[in-house]
C-alpha cells in the first residue's frame, strides 16, 4: 500500500499525498480528520480510494439543473476560441483526426438525447459542438484543430464513445508562450 514510514521511498511520499485528496472526498470533516489521524499514526491508515471511473459518476441531464453560465466579459473571463489562440495551438493539415467516434450514432442516441451532449461543456477548448439542432437534425460536430490535447474527453465521456490518440507531428498547444 505505501505507507510513508521512515525512510520510505519517493513512491511511498506520492500516495501518501495523493491519500490527501482522497480523504477530502469524503468531505472535508472527514477527510481532514482521517488524515490527521493518519499523519499522527506515522501513515499506517489504509489509503482511501474510490474506484468510480468519472465517466460512470455523469448524471443524466434529467436528473440535473441547468446551468447558465453568464457570457464572458473579456477582463476575468474569455471565451473558448480566444483561450484555445491563446494556447497557441497548432496541428498538420494534412493529417488524421486524432479525436473519432467508436459509434457516431451514440453521440446523438445517447450523449444527446439523455446527457445533453456534456462533451460541450466538459471540452475546455469547444472542439465538440452540436450543429443541425435548430433544424431538428442534430449532429456532433468535432472542431479538432482546437483540441489542447488535456484528453478531457477520453476521460469524462459517459458512454466511452470518444478515441483520442496522440498526434503525429508534435502538434498541439505551446504553452511556452503564455
Amino acid at each position: 500500500m505505501g505507507h510513508l514510514r521512515a525512510g520510505g521511498s519517493v513512491g511511498a511520499l506520492e500516495e501518501a499525498r495523493r491519500g490527501v485528496g482522497r480523504g477530502a472526498r469524503r468531505g472535508a470533516w472527514l477527510g481532514g480528520t482521517y488524515n490527521y489521524i493518519d499523519q499522527i499514526l506515522g501513515g499506517i491508515l489504509p489509503t482511501l480510494r474510490d474506484d468510480t471511473p468519472d465517466h460512470a459518476q455523469l448524471k443524466k441531464a434529467a436528473e440535473c439543473e441547468k446551468i447558465s453560465y453568464p457570457k464572458p466579459d473579456g477582463k476575468l473571463s474569455f471565451d473558448k476560441p480566444s483561450s484555445v489562440f491563446l494556447s497557441n495551438t497548432y496541428h498538420e493539415e494534412d493529417i488524421y483526426c486524432h479525436l473519432t467516434l467508436k459509434d457516431p450514432s451514440v453521440a446523438i442516441d445517447v450523449n444527446y438525447k439523455e446527457y445533453a451532449s456534456p462533451e460541450q461543456r466538459y471540452c475546455p477548448a469547444g472542439v465538440y459542438e452540436i450543429v443541425g439542432e435548430d433544424e431538428g437534425n442534430p449532429k456532433l460536430q468535432i472542431n479538432s484543430q482546437n483540441c489542447i490535447h488535456c484528453k478531457t474527453c477520453d476521460i469524462k465521456d459517459p458512454t466511452q464513445n470518444i478515441v483520442w490518440i496522440a498526434p503525429e507531428g508534435g502538434g498541439g498547444p505551446s504553452y511556452s508562450k503564455m
